[in-house]
């Protein structure tokens, strides 16, 4: 049986693993390449199934080109189940991506997918990150052209969210800094 302070740590590794993820999502949306790599420990590997497989730092030495493409990225997680056992953790994770991008032909067209993430954590020196993050779709929905209404007059006065240092979030916090204790 876990004593209180036991599960008062698990809570602390779970809120930590937590951020992480959160971190990942807001480099992948905001295009931080450089946030991205803080998140795996050096010798992490990714699985975006064909679309790439082997070491994380070869999969965001890739993101740019990748990224070119897109005029939105926008990941939600969901449901997140973490298990813990030391400094080794698993988590499936539930996510919600959409995607706008432009096709060869110039095309913009949407993606929404939902699926899961199947990841193991490791905490070295102290801090969570990934060692392995494998992406799995539970289903996609496709858009061609797309169906994305940026210019639709409810949100004409809103701040529109923009890849890179450019978006708003950018320039309205100074205590968030996503991901920063990662850096």
């Amino acid at each position: 049986m876990m004593t209180r302070d036991d599960r008062i740590n698990a809570m602390l590794d779970k809120h930590e693993i937590t951020e992480l993820l959160y971190a990942y999502c807001n480099a992948a949306d905001r295009h931080d390449h450089v946030k991205m790599r803080s998140l795996y420990h050096e010798d992490a590997f990714d699985d975006h199934g064909s679309f790439f497989k082997g070491p994380a730092m070869e999969f965001i030495d890739m993101l740019p080109e990748i990224q070119k493409p897109m005029e939105i990225l926008h990941h939600n997680i969901t449901s997140i189940n973490i298990a813990l056992d030391g400094n080794y953790a698993e988590g499936e994770v539930y996510m919600i991506a959409f995607h706008r991008f432009k096709t060869e032909d110039g095309e913009s067209v949407d993606l929404l997918v939902g699926g899961r993430y199947f990841d193991n954590y490791e905490r070295r020196n102290g801090v969570w990150k990934f060692s392995l993050r494998a992406a799995g779709a539970d289903w996609a929905y496709y858009n061609a052209p797309t169906q994305t209404a940026m210019d639709h007059p409810m949100i004409a006065a809103t701040h529109i969210a923009t890849p890179g240092p450019e978006d708003p979030s950018y320039q309205f916090y100074k205590m968030i800094k996503f991901g920063q204790r990662f850096r």
